[in-house]
């Protein structure tokens, strides 16, 4: 009895990896190349200004987004996303939207209507100056 639950669950095990194969190797995975003209915040790193190149492949339940600089420096950043949306309708361009907080750039988001996906990142926030009245 117990070889036959053991031939079972190696027969389940084994068809189970067929079945997840075709399904990861058919996932495209997302790529480009944009160019910052000034010194930008990603989540926790700082990118310089310049040419980059970057792509991202699905990790479990979340994203991860590899950026390297064009001139060939090698890997500047890889990171987790885990809010990813489709685009809206009217989102119909890629882009990298950009939010100003305390004088520094940080991206809030990229959207990659092409690939079906826009990815959301951290984005500290906003400073509001409160004026406590004194009595």
């Amino acid at each position: 009895m117990r070889s036959i639950r053991k031939f079972a669950y190696a027969a389940v095990l084994g068809m189970s990896m067929f079945t997840l194969q075709p399904t990861l190797a058919a996932a495209e995975d997302a790529h480009g190349s944009f160019t910052l003209t000034h010194e930008v915040h990603w989540q926790k790193c700082v990118l310089s200004p310049g040419e980059y190149m970057f792509s991202i492949k699905a990790e479990g339940p979340s994203e991860l987004l590899t950026l390297r600089g064009m001139n060939g420096t090698g890997t500047n950043a890889i990171m987790l996303v885990t809010d990813v949306e489709s685009p809206k309708p009217e989102e119909v361009s890629s882009m990298l939207t950009l939010v100003s907080r305390n004088g520094q750039s940080f991206v809030s988001t990229m959207t990659l209507p092409e690939y079906d996906m826009t990815l959301h990142f951290s984005v500290p926030p906003d400073r509001v100056s409160r004026e406590i009245a004194s009595k």
